[in-house]
């Protein structure tokens, strides 16, 4: 099989894999109680550590594009489908370009930083791979959390807010603790364990 047939074999599967977790509860993890992680972000952390950052950057901006749809047409939580979508609106809370911008670029900056990082890690550690991949994903992992909260705060901090009755910061702490770290510790081992077995098939 030739690089280029190689390469788009698998980012066909990453993207099926992808879809899987976007639209089904295939892709939710129990955590801690009644918190859950997703594995949304896994197939673009793969993406970019197995096929460079390009190519996770692309897969991110697929994993976006899951997401709008499934916040546009069947949204998990209503009351804040707002902040995901320009095409939802509940009472006086309507989306607005800020909502693609929080849906799209986190995604997005998962795959180009996790592939950007694992390329530099790589570099200046050549033996230690699997902890390179670690480390690129969940710093990939975290990119997103912190991404979409920073986004919800700038563009929408004051109606998030009120739709919740909680404080930004309670809120952004909470969803770091509850959701983020989980995610995180998630995409750190999962990423690079498959990453590792493609990468030697």
């Amino acid at each position: 099989m030739n690089s280029r047939l190689s390469f788009l074999v698998k980012f066909s599967i990453l993207v099926v894999i992808e879809a899987i977790f976007c639209f089904t509860p295939l892709g939710s993890l129990p955590a801690l109680g009644p918190i859950v992680a997703t594995l949304a972000m896994v197939p673009v952390i793969v993406t970019a550590l197995i096929l460079g950052t390009k190519a996770g950057a692309a897969m991110g901006a697929i994993a976006g594009l899951f997401s709008f749809i499934v916040w546009t047409f069947m949204p998990p939580v209503p009351p804040v489908a707002f902040v995901f979508t320009p095409f939802y609106a509940l009472g006086d809370m309507q989306g607005n370009v800020g909502s693609l911008i929080i849906v799209f670029i986190p995604r997005i900056l998962v795959g180009a930083v996790a592939g950007g990082l694992y390329q530099v890690l790589s570099r200046v550690y050549r033996k230690k791979d699997a902890l390179n991949m670690a480390i690129s994903s969940v710093a990939g992992s975290l990119v997103n959390t912190f991404g979409v909260m920073g986004g919800i705060w700038l563009f929408f901090g004051a109606q998030y807010s009120a739709t919740l009755n909680q404080s930004m910061l309670w809120i952004i702490g909470i969803t770091v603790l509850s959701n983020g770290i989980p995610e995180a510790i998630v995409a750190g081992i999962i990423a690079p364990v498959v990453s590792r077995r493609v990468k030697m098939s």
